[in-house]
């Protein structure tokens, strides 16, 4: 975390700052997905906003949450389920969805070549935050 920090500092505000490369986050789930912050509390230092690449398997499946920020998934590659209170959708490429703040959520790849997505949450993702069942 400190490493964001100085990241922050570094900062010149009379111009556009340059995101040189992603941070890679842990995932939670019951298989390895690789998820890249280039926007947020880890790599950047910015806690309003956060911007992820993700990548999980077929057959991914993460716990059910119930985050305190919305998050906005745009779907590039393959094919995201969202299952909520009372059902589920199936997002494919080229299209989006948004998770809503308190809302219940739990998010999976259930096709064989898994999904491609970039998640945007506001404000940023954090551990504290995201309310995972336990």
């Amino acid at each position: 975390m400190s490493g964001s920090h100085e990241r922050r500092r570094e900062y010149d505000r009379n111009m556009p700052t340059l995101i040189p490369s992603a941070a890679r986050v842990t995932a939670a789930g019951n298989k390895p997905k690789l998820i890249d912050e280039y926007i947020g509390r880890v790599n950047s230092g910015h806690a309003g906003l956060s911007v992820a690449h993700m990548r999980s398997p077929g057959g991914w499946q993460e716990p059910g949450q119930a985050p305190e920020f919305e998050e906005f998934t745009l779907v590039l590659q393959g094919l995201l389920r969202v299952e909520y209170h009372g059902g589920s959708m199936d997002v494919r490429a080229g299209q989006a969805v948004v998770a809503h703040r308190g809302e219940w959520v739990r998010y999976s790849t259930p096709e064989q070549d898994g999904a491609e997505y970039i998640a945007v949450c506001l404000p940023a993702f954090s551990p504290e935050t995201v309310h995972r069942d336990t």
